[in-house]
């Protein structure tokens, strides 16, 4: 197979949909390939744990592109299919078949996949992961009322499957290793929220949880132990302690792989003719002046057109903030920018927390290094300006409710 314009995707989800997109739409006429491990034409993510999990979206609407799109873009499919092996040197992709898939460029777009628990019990029936589409229909099923369900990890993908699940009127418990659910993502002012949130919905969290082993009748888990003796009863267990970026094929293609598939800000990769997107990239952003990887939605739908655009020769940076959503019972919130545990100095609220409609800016000095609104649309294009400004800001102005955001700065 000639690799001559040939572009190659490897990867089934939003980002290897979108480059797809992205190629065709700028002016790659040659031979396009995208390769994916499901059966599943490219889907999105974020549906799976909110509208499509809640039953308030058709299955329809997870997926990328209609699906005559690929035909109509002579977009080749190469589904429920491994890529095996990179030969960076002979510009080829290996099958999990055995066939060879010659390449011009090739874009790896492969994801990340579930942490999975190592402790006794853990390979019990009825305990779930979320990554999948068949992951979201098996928890949908488990969701029922009256069921016990135990979601161990407080982060985004935690507590939105125990929101979904007490909304389809289960009994849960999160068990959260450290003093409340997204402390290490909001700190503690913006996690008291979340923790508030679901607490008054009846959910039960338990703080510094230690799980020792799930327990099980006949192959099937019936409860959850904990390091201080409690036994949890459970119907279904909802694992959420992270993810994992697949970078086994770069890796052994001998890209450069650090918490991801490195890669410079035009999304290339450390050996010619191979580019990175969505979770698995490692990129180097310009504004942030570091290397950063990002799990969420918006990276795997704004990476690919840089890297398209690269494919192609053209100059492209990709330079966008990182940006994530959650909607949680009657809760919907929006975040931009960047910070990690320490790397700022205050959080300034507009509006009450308590009351869950407010503005919280993560300063640093008198910089915003990113914004959250909870429940206040509309103000995260002004947010983001605030960000990129790098202006001087007064905390009394990003507080008072009464001045535009965009007149800030």
């Amino acid at each position: 197979m000639s690799p001559e314009n040939t572009y190659v995707i490897v990867g089934g989800g939003l980002a290897a949909g979108k480059a797809a997109e992205a190629l065709r739409e700028h002016g790659h006429s040659g031979r396009l390939i995208v390769i994916g491990d499901e059966r599943e034409q490219p889907y999105i993510r974020p549906p799976l744990s909110k509208g499509y999990l809640l039953g308030k979206e058709e299955r329809d609407s997870i997926f990328v592109h209609p699906a005559d799109w690929y035909a109509e873009h002579d977009v080749e499919l190469r589904l429920g299919t491994s890529a095996r092996a990179i030969d960076a040197r002979a510009q080829q992709v290996e099958l999990d078949n055995g066939d060879r898939v010659s390449y011009a460029k090739l874009l790896l777009a492969t994801g990340s996949s579930p942490r999975r628990l190592s402790i006794p019990g853990a390979d019990l029936d009825n305990v779930l992961y979320l990554r999948r589409v068949g992951d979201s229909e098996r928890l949908k099923s488990a969701f029922v009322e009256g069921a016990k369900i135990v979601v161990i990890g407080g982060g985004w993908i935690g507590l939105e499957t125990a929101a979904a699940a007490r909304m389809a009127g289960a009994e849960v418990t999160v068990l959260e290793h450290s003093e409340l659910p997204l402390l290490k993502v909001l700190g503690h002012e913006a996690a008291e929220v979340f923790a508030g949130l679901h607490t008054d919905h009846g959910v039960v969290l338990r703080p510094n949880a230690q799980v020792e082993s799930l327990t099980g009748t006949q192959g099937r888990v019936d409860g959850v132990r904990l390091a201080d003796g409690t036994h949890l009863a459970a119907d279904a267990v909802v694992v959420g302690i992270g993810i994992t970026p697949n970078v086994q094929l770069a890796q052994e293609a001998g890209l450069d792989v650090r918490n991801g598939i490195v890669t410079d800000e035009h999304l290339r990769t450390s050996v010619a003719e191979i580019y990175a997107a969505g979770d698995v990239a490692n990129a180097y952003h310009p504004l942030l002046g570091r290397h950063l990887r990002v799990e969420h939605w918006a990276n795997a739908l704004h990476q690919p057109r840089t890297a398209a655009l690269s494919m192609l020769g053209k100059d492209a940076v990709y330079d966008r903030l990182p940006y994530f959503y959650t909607d949680q019972y009657d809760l919907g919130m929006e975040y931009t920018g960047y910070t990690e545990p320490g790397g700022y100095d205050r959080v300034v609220f507009r509006g009450e927390p308590a009351e869950r409609r407010f503005i919280a800016f993560w300063m640093s000095g008198n910089r915003v290094l990113a914004g959250m609104s909870v429940n206040i649309w509309d103000v995260i294009d002004p947010i983001r300006s605030l960000i990129t400004s790098g202006a001087d800001v007064d905390d009394t102005l990003l507080a008072d409710p009464d001045v535009p955001l965009d007149r800030i700065g």
